[in-house]
């Protein structure tokens, strides 16, 4: 009996670290491909045009198809939800059902999908009024879905929502230790699809690009 009563006991204990293992594991970063050195992005920076911000007359997100279907039955959130997240399980049409993802903008960690956003880097309003207005709507599909560069990231989702199209002059994440990191995924991105900047804008980037250890 008192041998039973240890095998019970030793069972209750693996099952309780295996438990406590399972609550402290650490969430992954969202971690978006393409991020450049504080140079490279100070020389995209610096390549890009500044210019009056344009209009957002005729803007529409449907001219900006997304999500699309990436692999299988796999579309782009659910693709960047894998991605950004840990320990992330997804049922036979690819939807996530659980994991945790932390988000790097506020510094909280989520365990429903139904609490994450994919973030537009560059917000899809934005990039109409820095040069996508003249795009075809192919091209900006490919914008919308961009998962080669740094252009989406899973965060929180009122975070998301309280961005909204704003700009670095008017929005940064609350979290000033992921400022350089921001501001390199910004200036990547509206480098890479050829979009301007306003002066304002600039200036907001590079401070935050002056945070950067490298």
């Amino acid at each position: 009996m008192r041998r039973r009563t240890r095998l019970i006991a030793a069972t209750l204990a693996a099952i309780a670290a295996v438990a406590t293992t399972t609550l402290t594991a650490g969430p992954a970063a969202a971690t978006p491909p393409g991020i450049p050195s504080k140079a490279t992005a100070q020389s995209n920076l610096n390549a890009l045009t500044v210019a009056s911000e344009g209009s957002l007359s005729g803007y529409s997100r449907d001219l900006f198809p997304h999500w699309i279907t990436i692999s299988g039955s796999c579309n782009t959130r659910e693709t960047v939800l894998k991605r950004d997240g840990s320990g992330v399980v997804v049922d036979s049409s690819c939807a996530a059902t659980s994991g945790s993802w932390y988000s790097p903008y506020d510094g909280a960690t989520w365990h429903s999908p139904a609490d994450v956003d994919i973030d537009h880097i560059v917000p899809l309003a934005e990039a109409w009024r820095s040069g996508a207005s003249s795009w075809t709507t192919a091209r900006r599909q490919s914008f919308a879905n961009d998962l080669s560069g740094p252009q989406l990231i899973a965060v929180t989702d009122n975070v998301n929502q309280a961005k909204g199209d704003q700009d670095p002059s008017s929005w940064k994440p609350s979290r000033t230790a992921y400022h350089c990191t921001y501001a390199k995924m910004w200036i990547r991105t509206k480098y890479t699809w050829g979009l301007r900047l306003q002066s304002a804008e600039k200036s907001a980037l590079q401070g935050m690009l002056n945070t950067c250890a490298s």
